[in-house]
């Protein structure tokens, strides 16, 4: 009996051996034969890109008030941070009253130039007299036109001081409160647009039959139950090296051949391309070079 059940449990450890085998090979068959007939490529080393609009105010001065919080979707035209305007309102009173000032004078000139010339006429007065009169109204012109300029600014000053949005987009890294004095260029928060795309680092040696056009499948970290379709829009001409900071130097000696990496752009398909993919998440490309 225990030679039977002995004869019996080599058979089935043979059978499973010869099972798990044939089934190792089925699996190796499949890998080599969908890489043969569905050849693509593909990397983790890949992160979610988009628009990053930099806010900042255009003159200087106290905030009032900030119409805008953390993570806010705004549309282009909406008032974002308002920044005291009284100063430039008396700036803008002051060169108004300038401008008028420059028109009486011109206006004034214009009329003593016009007596000027038929004293001239009637040989009243001499040449350098009319020249003169001639010159004060052309000193006239030229204060006019400069007072408004001076207007124009002072009006687009004013107008500098209601910061809008510019495109649509979510607030990010907001970083002004009321109260604050802010200076002209001074970064006050960032608007990120809806449009995204892909920055996928291939290996160079992945790279020999990739080219624009081709489909690509896009699986999120944040959303592995979603699939995310494309196409890869460019290559970059360039390795991430060779752009860095500190590009390395190969003629010191101490090379050491290492496979790079070159950037590709992959852009997603319009149907799925909104904000609720956050710039810097990782990726997973995978790009159908068929």
């Amino acid at each position: 009996m225990e030679r039977i059940l002995k004869r019996f449990n080599g058979q089935n450890r043979q059978k499973t051996i010869t099972v798990i085998i044939a089934g190792a090979a089925v699996l190796v068959l499949l890998f080599v034969g969908y890489n043969y007939f569905f050849p693509h490529e593909s990397t983790d080393d890949a992160f979610i890109e988009g628009h990053v609009i930099m806010v900042s105010p255009q003159v200087s001065g106290h905030i009032v008030k900030v119409y805008i919080q953390d993570n806010q979707i705004v549309h282009q035209g909406d008032l974002l941070v308002q920044i005291d305007e009284r100063d430039y309102a008396v700036s803008l009173d002051l060169a108004t009253a300038e401008m008028a000032e420059a028109q009486a004078e011109l206006k004034q000139s214009k009329e003593d130039l016009e007596r000027y010339s038929k004293l001239f006429s009637s040989g009243d007065i001499s040449k350098q007299q009319l020249d003169r009169a001639l010159l004060r109204a052309d000193t006239a012109m030229a204060n006019l036109d400069i007072t408004k300029a001076k207007v124009k600014q002072a009006q687009l000053n004013l107008s500098y001081t209601k910061i809008m949005a510019i495109t649509r987009g979510r607030v990010t890294r907001k970083s002004v409160e009321e109260g604050d004095f802010v200076q002209a260029s001074q970064a006050l928060l960032a608007i990120v647009p809806p449009e995204r795309w892909v920055i996928a680092n291939f290996k160079e040696t992945q790279l020999t039959h990739m080219q624009p056009g081709q489909k690509v499948s896009i699986h999120v970290d944040a959303y592995p139950q979603k699939e995310f379709y494309g196409h890869v829009d460019s290559i970059q001409r360039g390795t991430g090296a060779r752009f860095s900071l500190l590009p390395a130097e190969n003629a010191t000696g101490n090379y050491v051949k290492v496979v790079q990496r070159v950037p590709v752009k992959i852009l997603i398909d319009s149907s799925q391309n909104d904000d609720s993919l956050s710039l810097g998440m990782s990726v997973v490309p995978d790009v159908k070079l068929k």
